[in-house]
């Protein structure tokens, strides 16, 4: 019975355990992320509105507007 019980509590502090893994808020229409430095793998956007850097996948990058030939 004090095995059960033991049991128990375990399961029941383990499921109010926070995942381990980190949410960041997401920025440039849910494909990039705010945080305070962007990885090796990501480029900066522009500053999400609590100040800090849009990081997005150079994947995810979006082309650059071709230039308007004046002729």
């Amino acid at each position: 019975m004090a095995q059960l019980l033991l049991l128990t509590m375990v399961l029941l502090v383990l499921g109010h355990v926070p995942p381990g893994r980190t949410e960041f808020k997401r920025c440039w229409k849910g494909q990039g992320a705010c945080r305070t430095y962007c990885t090796r793998q990501e480029s900066f956007m522009h500053l999400c509105p609590d100040a800090s850097l849009c990081c997005l996948a150079y994947a995810l990058k979006p082309l650059p507007l071709p230039k308007p030939n004046h002729t």
